[in-house]
């Protein structure tokens, strides 16, 4: 079992939805929080709400995770004021929610830069000083669509098929560079976060709309308890065995499921000003 007591805790997209309520998780349980986010309001809210929680004191800055070079110096700043980073929760992400050819380029692209090339800036940023101290935990928060792909979904899908095999290479990798380094992927069904507002099931005893405060708990449970994967409901487990069948069958299971009808009548929220720290910082 990891203790979390004392841990320095990065959680990007910690402003709102299951950061902040991940972030509230492990500051109970004595951990050292820092919050990234692009909702400065949220941002501000969500550190007050961590410090009044009388553990350690929580942290808090203005990122956009699409921004490498904002990444980088961020995290420098960082590491100089709380300390290196021991584990490191990429939760930030967003959804369009359109069909493909109703995105446009420019959510697209973000999708990508927002869900998958962020991975990259951040584990970069923080994974060698895990590595020097041979521990540490890497929790990456995909998705279930990013195990199966869902018609409305194919920006966000593709974005956390990466997200998956992002984690995948690099626990590979670890297991011999730093054993000590664990990982964590997230593939959650959807959430009744105000992100997926809308969004349906046709059999919920099967596949219900998770709610975000369970979630929260079970990815915290998970990284105390060192688990590789975390997908949940419990059906999302059978969709790597159903591959093994003729692809029309599948798609047939899928839509049966009401798996790719869960969007029609999605609705989602406005997405974050993204806001910028002062240019001196």
């Amino acid at each position: 079992m990891t203790d979390i007591a004392g841990k320095n805790i990065l959680i990007t997209g910690g402003a709102s939805g299951l950061g902040r309520l991940a972030a509230l998780e492990m500051a109970r349980l004595g951990g050292r929080l820092v919050i990234w986010d692009v909702n400065a309001d949220g941002l501000a809210r969500v550190v007050e709400e961590l410090t009044s929680l009388d553990g350690p004191p929580a942290h808090g800055y203005l990122c956009d995770v699409s921004d490498r070079q904002a990444v980088y110096a961020t995290a420098a700043r960082v590491t100089a004021e709380v300390g290196p980073i021991q584990i490191l929760v990429n939760n930030a992400g967003v959804v369009s929610g359109k069909r493909f050819l109703d995105c446009s380029d420019e959510q697209i692209r973000r999708t990508i830069e927002v869900n998958a090339m962020a991975l990259f800036w951040t584990a970069k940023a923080f994974l060698p000083d895990m590595i020097a101290a041979r521990t540490g935990h890497l929790v990456t928060v995909a998705s279930a669509a990013g195990v199966i792909g869902v018609a409305g979904l194919a920006d966000y899908s593709a974005s956390k098929w990466a997200a998956v095999g992002f984690d995948e290479a690099i626990r590979m990798e670890l297991r011999r560079a730093a054993p000590g380094v664990r990982t964590t992927v997230v593939c959650p069904y959807f959430v009744d976060t105000g992100m997926f507002r809308g969004v349906r099931t046709r059999f919920s005893w099967l596949l219900p709309i998770l709610r975000e405060d369970r979630l929260a708990a079970k990815i915290v449970r998970a990284v105390r308890r060192n688990r590789r994967r975390l997908l949940t409901p419990w059906l999302v487990w059978t969709v790597a065995p159903l591959r093994v069948l003729p692809v029309g069958l599948f798609d047939a299971i899928a839509e049966l499921l009401g798996v790719n009808r869960a969007m029609d009548h999605f609705v989602g929220r406005a997405a974050a000003p993204v806001e910028k720290p002062p240019a001196d910082n």
